[in-house]
């Protein structure tokens, strides 16, 4: 444990943020993989209500530095191509 009273607050709001950052990163996966299997199910308008749930949510967490532009940047796409659009190419 730290003797400085500024280290001290910092470990404090370092916990803090793990906690929270932590949360939100599990809510993105979940919610990523609720679009998923809403895709792999065929349901078109649950799997549109969750990827646009899904993508907003990953925009918040990457604004408030919650998660990286990488994930963004890998996950976005891979919603993208399992969106509603290709279960209904996947019906033809």
């Amino acid at each position: 444990m730290a003797n400085i009273k500024s280290q001290k607050k910092r470990i404090l709001t370092n916990e803090k943020r793990r906690v929270r950052n932590q949360s939100v990163k599990s809510e993105l996966k979940t919610l990523v993989r609720r679009t998923r299997e809403a895709v792999e199910a065929g349901d078109k308008e649950k799997a549109l209500a969750a990827l646009r749930v899904a993508s907003r949510k990953l925009d918040v967490a990457v604004s408030r530095a919650s998660s990286t532009r990488t994930r963004l940047r890998t996950a976005s796409p891979s919603l993208l191509v399992a969106s509603p659009r290709s279960v209904t190419e996947r019906e033809r």
